[in-house]
């Protein structure tokens, strides 16, 4: 590599921390897709987020809606590729997962994750968990999900999953994050 790309990438990093510092301030955490992904989720869908991010498997409880009370679990994958880590913590209701663009999961040689959201889901925890079991696939990091259950647990911007209707505000704040 050129003494001219090295230069040019710490420029640029640079500009993403004076960015990155910008988004901490107001989120109030490390920007990473998770921690930020909780925060977008809290503002849109009325969550209250656990004062602690090491809570295991849940990060909030919606506080208001018809999941008012339920325990949730927020992804934000920048890209859906068909792979969602999955808890068997039994505390646990529902995950709800933003993701960006569709895409195989393959090579990340040569592409982007673009920070956007394109697509919204609401899993039952535990309907999932059974139904992941009953296929033999392995509960954890990546459990292969099929392409008729997210879906079926689509809300947003398609309704595939009537649980958690989404507001016409709830989907214009959320159009401000579209590719």
């Amino acid at each position: 590599m050129s003494d001219v790309n090295v230069e040019r990438i710490a420029r640029l990093l640079r500009e993403r921390n004076s960015v990155d510092e910008k988004i901490s301030s107001i989120i109030q955490r490390p920007v990473a897709s998770g921690h930020l992904g909780d925060w977008i989720a809290a503002q849109v869908f009325g969550i209250e987020l656990e004062p602690s991010t090491v809570t295991s498997a849940i990060d909030g409880r919606f506080s208001s809606g018809p999941l008012r009370g339920q325990t949730v679990n927020v992804k934000w994958y920048l890209k859906r590729e068909g792979l969602l880590d999955v808890t068997e913590r039994p505390a646990l209701d529902f995950y709800l997962v933003l993701t960006g663009p569709a895409s195989r999961a393959s090579s990340s040689r040569g592409g982007t994750r673009p920070w956007c959201i394109e697509s919204v889901y609401l899993f039952d925890a535990r309907r999932l968990l059974a139904e992941l079991r009953a296929r033999g696939v392995r509960i954890g990091t990546a459990s292969s999900v099929l392409a008729a259950q997210w879906a079926a647990a689509e809300i947003y911007p398609r309704t595939g999953n009537p649980a958690l209707p989404v507001r016409p505000e709830q989907a214009e704040l959320l159009r401000l994050f579209a590719p």
